[in-house]
């Protein structure tokens, strides 16, 4: 099935390790121009390699911290001068800590709100002009299934992200009519060094495939394989969707 990305200049945010990676190897895979960024400078060049290698094109990397807004302009600002404009956005980022509400302090709320909605805020701004003009665009954030089951001690991720996700719903309403779709996808428990951390530090979470009907985590490319679907031109009539890639992990209906 041809995707339609060939030549599509797709920024995936956070992409130095993860779901990020993942995400910007399987949009390479398709043929798409790839821009990725990450804090580390040696860890975000390891992955700028593999993804040459998994797409066989040029990849750009940018250094930068999402939850610094100037950081988020120099990321933005050098993808544009590159390339000239941004065709797919994907926003994401790292987990914010665990914890209770009592555990957690106005300074990590506060760290939340810049590293989760600030930072979506911001990255949606820098590309809005250029896919409004253009009349195209796709726009995706790389959430979490706590946005519909919020998961125990992770109160920071379930309450930032809920915020995104309202966010994300308005935009769908409206940049509708410029074409460019706006949605959300929503990994589940997912084998990535974030769930390695978690696993170590709440051990009553390690029978948690036992909630899952697959029995078993997931793998980053399968949900990779989502967000990759998501911005191709077969799902051009959805928008202002959150699409869960969880294993059937998430118990409501809807």
């Amino acid at each position: 099935m041809d995707l339609g990305l060939k030549n599509n200049i797709v920024f995936v945010a956070a992409s130095s390790q993860g779901l990020g990676k993942a995400t910007a190897i399987e949009f390479a895979k398709e043929g798409a121009t790839v821009a990725i960024c990450g804090r580390n400078a040696a860890s975000l060049e390891i992955a700028r390699q593999e993804i040459i290698q998994a797409g066989n094109g040029a990849v750009f990397a940018v250094t930068g911290d999402l939850s610094i807004e100037d950081d988020r302009q120099h990321i933005i600002t050098s993808i544009l001068k590159e390339f000239g404009q941004i065709d797919v956005l994907v926003t994401n980022t790292g987990g914010p800590p665990s914890g209770n509400f009592e555990s957690l302090s106005l300074e990590a709320w506060n760290q939340t709100y810049e590293s989760l909605l600030a930072s979506t805020v911001s990255l949606i701004q820098g590309v809005l002009p250029g896919m409004k003009a253009r009349k195209w665009g796709r726009i995706i954030t790389i959430t979490s299934i706590s946005v519909k089951q919020p998961v125990e001690n992770l109160i920071l991720s379930n309450a930032m992200r809920a915020a995104v996700v309202g966010l994300m719903k308005t935009l769908s309403n409206e940049l509708g009519k410029y074409n460019i779709t706006v949605n959300n996808v929503m990994p589940g428990y997912t084998k990535t060094n974030r769930l390695e951390n978690l696993l170590k530090n709440n051990p009553s979470m390690n029978s948690i495939t036992e909630e899952i009907p697959m029995k078993r985590f997931g793998q980053p490319e399968e949900f990779a394989a989502a967000v990759v679907f998501m911005a191709s031109a077969r799902a051009s009539y959805i928008t202002g969707t959150s699409l869960a890639v969880d294993g059937g992990c998430i118990k409501n209906i809807l």
